[in-house]
C-alpha cells in the first residue's frame, strides 16, 4: 500500500477482522438482498457470456424439424437490459459475483455457486482465444471508436472486472484474478492501436469503473501492462478542467463521474500520487459541497447533476439508486483517510434515505428514482424483467452495509456507524478483541423495528423491564469490549450531526464524561469486558429547498419523513420548527417504538407524515410549504 496511506483507517476485513451482523433492521435488509441474490439462476447470469463464446444457443426445440420444445425456452430467461438482445447483457453477473464474494462469507452455498460462475467464466475465455470474457462482442468497442451507436459496453466490461476482482480480493479466488489479467491484456492490445485524441473520444462514452479496475490489477499484480491502461484511461478532458474549479457537472450524466473518481481514489491508495487525490478532493466539493444535496443527502435528477443551490424546479427523478451507492462508497474513502464525521453522516442519511428507501421493505426490489414532490410515488422493479443498473447495484449496496461501520487504527477503533454485528479480531492491539454493537429498543428508536421475541417479553415482563411512558426522542447504542487480555486503546463513537442535545455515555452503569472531539466520543482506557452504553437525543428538524426557503422537508434524526398526500398541500406553522405543525402518532405498535411517524396538527387538512424508507406503495410528498400563521401566500 502507498505508505501516506497506511497510517490511515482500515477496515475489519483489512486489519484481519470478521462482522458477523445480528438481530436488526440492517440484518433484515441483507436478509431481504440475500434471498434474491439467491434467486438468480447462475445459468441465466451465464447466458450472454456463453452466447458470445459460442457456448450457448437456441432455435426453440431440439431438433430441425421434429422434437420437443427446449425447457430452456424465453419465458424463464432474464430480460430488460439483460435481454440476450440488449447492448447491457451480462451487466448483472458481475454485481452479482461482486455480492456474492461478501455473502459468501457467511452463505456456503452462496459462495459454492460464485466459484463454479468463476470457472464457466474461464471456459467462456478458452472458447473465446484465452483473453476476451465479455458478455459483449469485441467488435462493439470498434464501434465506439467509429462513434457509432453503442450503449455502454465499458459499462458492462467494467461490472465483469469487478466481480472477478471482488472474487479475488474476498473470497480469494486465484483463478479469478487470472481471468481479470488475462481480459486486460485484451485492452491493453486494442488501446495500444489508438491516439490520445481517440482515446479521449472512447472515454467521453460512459467507461465507468475502468480506471478503478485497472488500478486493483496493479495493485493485486504488479503488472505494468496495468500502468499503461491507467495512463490511458486517465479522462483529462474531465479531471484537468475539475482541479481547476471549473464546473464540468451541471446537467452531465452523475453516476459515471463518480465511478471515474473513485478509480482516481484507488489510484491514490496504489500511487500515492498526490494529483489523484487532489482530482477527488475537487470533486466532492463540486458535487456535494458546493452545489448541495437534498434532504435525504442524494444528488441528481433525471441522472444528471442538478445546478448548484437550484433543486426545487427538479423533484421529479432524484437520485438514481447507483449514484447513491457509488457517493456512498466515495464517502467511506474519504472517510477512511481522514477520520471527518461529516463523511460518516453523509454514508448514514444515504443509507437510510437512499439504499433503503429505494428497496422495496416486503419484496427486496429496486427503485431506480426516489421523487420528492407532491404526489410521488416510487416505481419499483421486477426481479427478473428489467434488470435495470439498480437491480446489480442493489445486490451489492445491502452485501457490503457492514463495511463502513468499524475502523482501525494505531491508537484503537472508531465506529462510525452503529450497525447491530459483532466483530471480532483473533489478534489485534496484541490479543483477540470483539465487539458488539446493540440497539436499546425499549429506551430508545430504531427505523425497520418489527416483531421479536425479545420485544414481545418486553410487554408482558413489568418492574423487570419498565418502559417509558411515551415514544422516546433518542437512539441508545450498546457497545460490548471484550479483550483477550487487558489492552488499552482508544475507543471512539460517533456522534451525529443530528444530536440534539448533550450525549450521555455510560461504563458499566457509571456515567463517564469522555471526551468530546470533532465529533466523536473518545474513551481512552484499558479494556477488558466492558459494556458502553451511549444515549443521543434526537428529535424533528427542517431541510430547505436552497432556491425556495418556504419549502421544507422534515427529517426525524437522520431520517426523512413523508407526507402521504397526492397534492401540494400548504402548512401552517413555523418553518423552523416541525412540532408547531406535527405531533407524535401511531407512536407505539404491540412490542416497538414506532419511529418517524407524525400527523399535522392545527392545520385545514390532515396529513399523516412516515419515514421516506418505509413508504410502498402510497403517494406521497418530501418538501412542503410551510406558511407563519397570518402570512399570506403570494
Amino acid at each position: 500500500m502507498n505508505e501516506s496511506v497506511a497510517g490511515r483507517l482500515r477496515t475489519v476485513r483489512e486489519t484481519g477482522g470478521r462482522t458477523t451482523l445480528t438481530e436488526g433492521p440492517v440484518k433484515d435488509r441483507w436478509l431481504l438482498n440475500t434471498r434474491y441474490l439467491r434467486s438468480l439462476d447462475p445459468d441465466n447470469l451465464l447466458r450472454p457470456y456463453r452466447a458470445q463464446a459460442g457456448l450457448w444457443s437456441y432455435s426453440g426445440s431440439w431438433g430441425t424439424t421434429v422434437g420437443a420444445t427446449s425447457p430452456d425456452g424465453p419465458e424463464s430467461w432474464h430480460w430488460g437490459w439483460e435481454s440476450i438482445t440488449s447492448d447491457l447483457r451480462g451487466h448483472v453477473l458481475g454485481h452479482w459475483l461482486s455480492a456474492a464474494a461478501r455473502v459468501g462469507l457467511h452463505d456456503r452455498e452462496v459462495a459454492a455457486r460464485a466459484a463454479v460462475v468463476v470457472g464457466e467464466l474461464a471456459a467462456c475465455q478458452r472458447a473465446n482465444g484465452g483473453r476476451w470474457v465479455g458478455s459483449v462482442a469485441p467488435a462493439s468497442f470498434e464501434r465506439l471508436v467509429a462513434g457509432g451507436q453503442v450503449w455502454a459496453p465499458h459499462y458492462v466490461v467494467h461490472k465483469t472486472l469487478m466481480g472477478l476482482l471482488d472474487q479475488y480480493r474476498i473470497a480469494g479466488n486465484e483463478e479469478a484474478l487470472a481471468i481479470a489479467s488475462a481480459f486486460a491484456e485484451w485492452f491493453h492490445e486494442w488501446t495500444a492501436r489508438l491516439s490520445r485524441e481517440q482515446l479521449d473520444d472512447v472515454l467521453d462514452r460512459e467507461t465507468g469503473g475502468m480506471l478503478e479496475s485497472w488500478a486493483d490489477l496493479l495493485a493485486y499484480t504488479g503488472d505494468e501492462r496495468a500502468a499503461d491502461l491507467i495512463e490511458r484511461y486517465d479522462r483529462r478532458r474531465f479531471f484537468e478542467p475539475l482541479l481547476a474549479g471549473v464546473d464540468v457537472l451541471t446537467n452531465k450524466h452523475a453516476n459515471t463521474h463518480v465511478a471515474e473518481v473513485l478509480g482516481a481514489a484507488r489510484l491514490w491508495e496504489v500511487t500515492g500520487q498526490a494529483r489523484w487525490r487532489d482530482i477527488v478532493e475537487a470533486f466532492w466539493e463540486s458535487a456535494v459541497d458546493a452545489r448541495g444535496t437534498y434532504c435525504t443527502g442524494g444528488s441528481s435528477c433525471g441522472e444528471v447533476w442538478q445546478p448548484a443551490g437550484r433543486q426545487s424546479a427538479r423533484l421529479h427523478a432524484v437520485q438514481e439508486h447507483c449514484l447513491v451507492y457509488n457517493l456512498m462508497r466515495l464517502a467511506a474513502t474519504l472517510f477512511r483517510w481522514t477520520g471527518e464525521q461529516r463523511y460518516a453522516d453523509h454514508w448514514e442519511r444515504n443509507l437510510v434515505n437512499g439504499i433503503w428507501a429505494q428497496q422495496h421493505p416486503d419484496t427486496g426490489m429496486p427503485a431506480y428514482f426516489l421523487p420528492l414532490e407532491p404526489g410521488s410515488r416510487k416505481q419499483w422493479g421486477r426481479p427478473t424483467q428489467d434488470f435495470w443498473c439498480c437491480h446489480g447495484t442493489l445486490l451489492q449496496a445491502h452485501a457490503s452495509v457492514d463495511e463502513a461501520a468499524v475502523h482501525v487504527d494505531e491508537a484503537g477503533i472508531s465506529i462510525s456507524q452503529y450497525v447491530e454485528s459483532t466483530v471480532a479480531w483473533p489478534d489485534l492491539f496484541g490479543g483477540r478483541v470483539e465487539l458488539t454493537i446493540a440497539t436499546d429498543t425499549d429506551h430508545g428508536v430504531a427505523l425497520g423495528q418489527r416483531q421479536t421475541w425479545h420485544g414481545a417479553a418486553g410487554i408482558q415482563e413489568l418492574a423487570a423491564r419498565p418502559l417509558p411512558p411515551r415514544r422516546p426522542d433518542q437512539r441508545v447504542y450498546v457497545v460490548g469490549v471484550r479483550c483477550e487480555r487487558p489492552t488499552a486503546f482508544e475507543l471512539r463513537l460517533r456522534l451525529p450531526l443530528w444530536c440534539a442535545g448533550s450525549p450521555d455515555v455510560e461504563i458499566d452503569g457509571k456515567s463517564c464524561r469522555g471526551e468530546a472531539l470533532d465529533g466523536w466520543i473518545v474513551l481512552s482506557q484499558v479494556w477488558s469486558g466492558q459494556q458502553i452504553r451511549l444515549t443521543i437525543p434526537s428529535g424533528l428538524s427542517t431541510v430547505a429547498l436552497p432556491d425556495r426557503p418556504d419549502h421544507v422537508a422534515v427529517l426525524d434524526g437522520p431520517i426523512v419523513l413523508a407526507g402521504l398526500t397526492d397534492v401540494e398541500t400548504t402548512l401552517s406553522g413555523d418553518p423552523a420548527d416541525p412540532s408547531s405543525f406535527l405531533t407524535p402518532d401511531r407512536e407505539r405498535h404491540h412490542s416497538w417504538w414506532r419511529t418517524g411517524t407524525y400527523r399535522t396538527v392545527g392545520q385545514s387538512t390532515a396529513l399523516r407524515f412516515v419515514p421516506l424508507a418505509e413508504i410502498r406503495d402510497e403517494r406521497y410528498g418530501v418538501y412542503f410549504p410551510v406558511r407563519r400563521p397570518g402570512r399570506s401566500q403570494r
